[in-house]
């Protein structure tokens, strides 16, 4: 008899959620919500200030039951226990996974093999407030004694989306004083376009890489050094560099002194590096203390998750909704729509938190799955989203679930335009659950005087079916402690939902191949002439770069 434990998928609580799906398959959420009147209220959860309102999923109290019943024969609460003590739950890579370590604002001790770790956080943020007030105080200058009014982050991956999206999210509390541009595209076109904008003199980089070897972000590090050294002179490189990393030697190389050096541990994965030093640009732009209020955040989070029963935990029933309509009721993406202008990079971010963590095929124990994993992550924001894919999500044949985030009080000052925003959010969660009846498709056509002919005409072309799963989380106020707890909140859904499916959300393998070819390309790329051991199936794409470079 195997000693390994059952596949999520031959557990008795999967195979009654998926018979329990066959009934709700033929339930409407319109059915849904005239059998139960209080069903908004009940199918609500709220944690301080952020409501998120599950009604419009195709959920009934026993679904609810029946997908705890999952979570807990998978093990949810004991892998929240692991993470939490820092056990070494990336089994593949034997690491810790601690990220909730670089926002505890608790007295609690973070364990890596015994050792406290929250004495070393401490200090690397006391560091990063020294350094972020000296730069907006005028006393950490560049070398020509004038003050820096341009960050330029460089970074790739978790050391570039995040810190793209909440510099964003977040600018009504930038300092009026620092503008931050972010550079992680290899092909030059990005750090060009910044760097023709800024004047080297008022420009600090930092570079974000973790062992200081990343290809794109060292190439486009290299390129801005010798821009700082053509315009000031080598000796002024030390006065314009900081970086996050943990390879001193790299560092000693690039001249970057010590006190503008800052640490990561290897208890971090990159995407969720930005609690770490790795967001010392968003510090930089915004203030230490708006970036401590988004530690702040992601902690009542972490709090919030790690013990709130999981009836009433928002990353939990997140997680499991996002579980039961993927491997039950057949959606294959999950569309994110902020309607908030601010929030345009979220979904973006969100991208790589879910699909770099989820997008495995094997099991912890390294067998193959045999039911989905993941999910497609993509989406804009609100009323432009309207005017060009929502045809697709109220019409179309793909079946694609909803997240729909707004704030109650708008990031501008323009309260009379966040009302139509807000109220193009709620037109468009109604739409998507319920659709219009055929009968009332009928009255509308039959209103503006068509003749009955043409109403038969038009009818199936106007059909909106509804029964989209669609959520709603409801924020007063997009700042930076409601940032870290949406962020967390996020975070903690794709664990559960990687625990749910016995899968290692830490780990990023498939990235790395490409990572390889690219290195023993490059050479060919260079020199097509030199390329004849090249793989044949590249021999007409490199006969056509050496043919149009000329």
């Amino acid at each position: 008899m195997s000693s390994l434990a059952p596949l999520p998928s031959e557990r008795p609580e999967w195979r009654a959620l998926a018979d329990h799906a066959q009934t709700l398959k033929q339930r409407t959420l319109r059915d849904l919500f005239a059998s139960d009147p209080q069903r908004s209220e009940r199918f609500s959860r709220q944690d301080g200030f952020l409501l998120y309102d599950f009604s419009r999923q195709r959920v009934t109290d026993e679904t609810l039951t029946k997908l705890i019943a999952l979570a807990e024969a998978c093990g949810l609460r004991s892998r929240i226990d692991a993470m939490f003590a820092g056990e070494r739950i990336n089994n593949t890579e034997q690491r810790p996974v601690l990220h909730v370590a670089l926002r505890n604002r608790s007295e609690r001790p973070m364990l890596v093999d015994g050792k406290d770790v929250m004495p070393e956080v401490r200090a690397c943020l006391a560091k990063m407030r020294t350094f972020v007030e000296g730069v907006h105080s005028g006393r950490i200058v560049g070398a020509t004694g004038k003050t820096f009014t341009d960050i330029v982050n460089i970074g790739i991956g978790g050391s570039d989306l995040g810190i793209v999206m909440a510099t964003e999210a977040l600018a009504r509390y930038r300092n009026r004083n620092i503008r931050v541009h972010c550079v992680s595209n290899i092909d030059g076109a990005q750090l060009e376009d910044t760097l023709e904008r800024l004047d080297s003199a008022r420009t600090l980089f930092v570079v974000c890489s973790k062992t200081f070897t990343t290809l794109e972000t060292l190439t486009n590090a290299k390129l801005a050094r010798q821009w700082v050294a053509d315009r000031m002179g080598e000796g002024a490189v030390a006065r314009h560099f900081a970086a996050v990393s943990t390879n001193s030697k790299a560092m000693d190389a690039f001249l970057i002194p010590p006190q503008n050096r800052f640490t990561m541990w290897d208890w971090v994965g990159g995407r969720y590096s930005l609690w770490s030093a790795v967001g010392l640009s968003i510090a930089l732009a915004l203030g230490m203390d708006q970036f401590e209020l988004m530690l702040e955040g992601a902690y009542e989070m972490d709090e919030h998750f790690r013990t709130t029963p999981f009836e009433q935990n928002l990353p939990v029933l997140m997680g499991l909704l996002g579980v039961w309509n993927q491997n039950f009721l057949g959606s294959t993406s999950l569309a994110v729509l902020p309607y908030d202008a601010r929030l345009h990079r979220f979904p973006a971010y969100l991208q790589q938190l879910e699909m770099e963590s989820n997008g495995k095929s094997v099991t912890l124990d390294g067998r193959a799955v045999d039911y989905t994993t993941g999910s497609v992550i993509w989406g804009e924001p609100g009323s432009n989203a309207q005017h060009s894919f929502f045809q697709l999500l109220h019409q179309g044949t793909a079946q694609v679930a909803l997240d729909f985030l707004a704030p109650v009080r708008g990031s501008s000052q323009f309260a009379q335009q966040h009302t139509l925003a807000l109220a193009n959010c709620f037109a468009q969660v109604q739409a998507f659950a319920f659709g219009v009846t055929d009968e009332e498709i009928v009255a509308d056509l039959r209103g503006r005087g068509l003749s009955e002919e043409e109403v038969q005409r038009l009818l199936p072309h106007k059909r909106q079916p509804g029964n989209r799963p669609t959520s709603v989380i409801l924020f007063r106020l997009l700042g930076p402690k409601t940032l870290g707890k949406l962020i967390a909140m996020y975070e903690h859904k794709v664990f559960t939902q990687s625990v749910v499916w016995g899968i290692n959300a830490f780990d990023q393998w498939g990235v790395e191949l490409g990572k390889k070819l690219a290195d023993s390309l490059t050479p060919a790329v260079q020199n097509p002439a030199t390329a004849a051991n090249v793989d044949p199936s590249l021999k007409g794409l490199l006969e056509s770069v050496a043919q149009w470079r000329g």
